[in-house]
């Protein structure tokens, strides 16, 4: 996943400094969408700043209520805006812009209003003096980086007492558990991380500045876990659910119409079709023993702890190498991803993640693969088990997810793109990890892993082949599995333990790792849009390719689908194809 959808898709909204500036109505579509763009980065500076726009650097907004008004008025206002504008003579380009921000507003309200997260989420609070973009990146001296870590880290008692204030008394249990857990390592990664790298920045004034801060606002985050266990965990409730209401209007901030049950018998069709695909893999393997068996036994075939992130390292330039070779997608640039451990506070919630730098950032330009390792504190068997999602065969899978062809080449392509400002910040989920998703299946199909002369073939490589083709089938087994869980558990009244259950039977995680899993799912019910995402993908290519007939070409087809931004793909259909009576025909 990228790293802000791995990083709990909700924490999108994280800090800013004064009440946005009320904007007056501009006179066309591009007024407006500018307006809306410098007014939205305005609450949200630590976004803009990931971003590339550093005169947000060491800005801070404190969600109380009084912004949380003056936030849903400024939304209120461009949506109406914007609506006004439907009917009236503008460009198809204009109106797809507008439609794509609209997309934004829908999503952003539907938090505020309705579901009111991520305020009502105390893993925002834990989570929101994240500081680690002045640490990994350097796009400007360190000195003046620590100055504006010291100005957030500062903050940290007024957001916790807005935290403390804001929470209602009874919330979900695996919220409130995430949370302690995120405060707890934040602070770790406060006192020890942060504090060794911006200690000696090369001024004793600011740099004792700084360590005040830091160990202040890291006592602040112990307090703060303190408090969620002495005062929301004994009253906290296993009802996480956003219902049914809700999740349809989820879905239509992709622009899907679909109500949640013709979603949901979309996946269990997807589910079934891939438990054969999975079948038939294992088969092909070791016909003898039940494909799940055979899936647990190769699970087993990974690198040691301290091999981990090595290996990934080793195998990731192959990757590449075959995407060019293959002329799977052009690659617009030669600087490669770094692969390094998930920085402490977001392990809780990432096994592996993409970090990119801002499509507007110029003075550093290194991205980062993250790879989380065991802990030291775990038992043997819990360290075994969460190898195991690291075998071999999986670890390639999710390195073209996570870097070739996937987030990290779309990142790319959308930095070099000619795409508008609002095209390049605002991103559809199920565009931008659909994408990825994809890419795993794809690249495969491509032969990626297989044996270039499938009839001669060793029955070594072919069987190495197939193991490739089991471990993305799991991989895809987990995504639809998500789908499923996601309508299940906010929709049909599926327990935690129940989507759980759901995750060992269908894609054969051990209970640890599911559970996480489905822990993720009772806040981030958009882990649906990567299968989703993905059977869009698909449909598009199959309907480009009869449009373009003796044209197409793999590569022509993945250039022209990263050029655009990453809108719902109702829109890149309406973009990329000539007919319009398919434009709506999205699976």
């Amino acid at each position: 996943m990228t790293r802000l959808s791995v990083c709990l898709l909700i924490f999108l909204w994280v800090t800013g400094c004064t009440s946005p500036p009320r904007q007056p109505a501009a006179t066309g579509p591009t007024a407006a969408v500018d307006g809306f763009v410098t007014s939205h980065f305005a609450a949200r500076p630590a976004v803009a700043a990931a971003l590339g726009w550093h005169s947000y650097d060491g800005r801070f907004w404190l969600p109380n209520q009084t912004h949380l008004e003056a936030e849903a008025a400024r939304l209120r206002h461009f949506d109406d805006q914007f609506a006004a504008m439907n009917g009236k003579s503008i460009s198809a380009e204009d109106e797809r812009t507008v439609r794509l921000v609209r997309t934004i507003i829908a999503g952003e309200r539907l938090q505020l209003e309705r579901i009111r997260a991520p305020y009502r989420n105390p893993m925002f609070y834990a989570q929101a003096l994240d500081v680690s973009l002045y640490l990994k990146r350097d796009w400007k001296p360190l000195v003046d980086r620590v100055r504006d870590m010291t100005e957030l880290l500062r903050q940290a008692p007024v957001l916790f007492q807005t935290a403390r204030s804001q929470l209602e008394t009874v919330l979900p249990r695996p919220w409130v558990e995430t949370a302690i857990q995120i405060a707890e390592d934040s602070a770790g990664f406060i006192e020890g991380d942060v504090v060794t790298a911006g200690r000696d920045c090369g001024n004793p004034a600011v740099s004792a500045a700084f360590v005040t801060a830091a160990q202040s606002a890291a006592r602040e985050h112990r307090k703060f876990a303190t408090w969620l266990k002495s005062q929301r965990l004994p009253a906290s409730t296993p009802d996480f659910a956003i219902g049914r209401e809700r999740y349809a209007q989820l879905l239509a901030t992709e622009l899907i119409d679909l109500k949640p049950e013709e979603i949901l018998e979309i996946g269990l069709k997807e589910l079934r079709a891939e438990e054969a695909r999975f079948n038939a893999a294992a088969a092909d393997i070791d016909s003898s023993r039940p494909a799940v068996e055979v899936f647990k036994s190769i699970q087993h075939d990974h690198p040691t702890a301290n091999q981990l992130i090595s290996e990934t390292r080793r195998t990731l330039e192959a990757i590449r190498q075959f995407v060019v070779d293959h002329q799977i997608i052009t690659i617009p640039s030669e600087v490669r991803a770094k692969v390094t451990e998930t920085l402490p506070p977001f392990r809780a919630t990432s096994f592996a993640s993409m970090d990119t730098p801002g499509p507007f950032e110029t003075g550093a330009s290194q991205a980062y693969y993250y790879v989380t390792p065991v802990e030291s504190n775990w038992s043997p068997s819990q360290q075994e088990e969460w190898l195991t999602a690291f075998n071999f065969y999986t670890t390639d899978v999710v390195s073209i997810h996570e870097a070739y062809p996937g987030h990290y080449v779309q990142f790319l392509a959308l930095n070099a793109s000619g795409a508008s400002t609002a095209r390049k910040v605002f991103a559809s989920y199920a565009f931008t990890e659909g994408w990825a998703h994809y890419c795993e299946q794809m690249l495969l199909a491509e032969g990626f892993g297989q044996p270039a002369d499938p009839a001669h073939a060793s029955s070594a490589d072919k069987i190495r082949a197939a193991k490739y083709r089991l471990a993305q089938s799991d991989e895809a087994l987990l995504r639809v599995c998500r789908l499923c869980v996601s309508v299940q558990m906010h929709c049909l009244g599926m327990t935690l333990d129940q989507g759980t259950r759901f995750f060992v039977d269908h894609c054969h995680y051990e209970e640890k790792t599911a559970r996480q899993e489905a822990i993720r799912g009772t806040f981030d019910p958009g882990y649906c849009f990567y299968t989703l995402g993905k059977l869009q993908f698909l449909k598009l290519r199959e309907d480009w390719k009869r449009q373009e007939g003796p044209a197409f070409s793999l590569q022509r087809f993945h250039d022209e689908a990263l050029r655009h931004g990453a809108p719902p793909l109702r829109l890149l259909r309406e973009t990329m194809l000539k007919d319009s009576r398919i434009h709506g025909e999205l699976f």
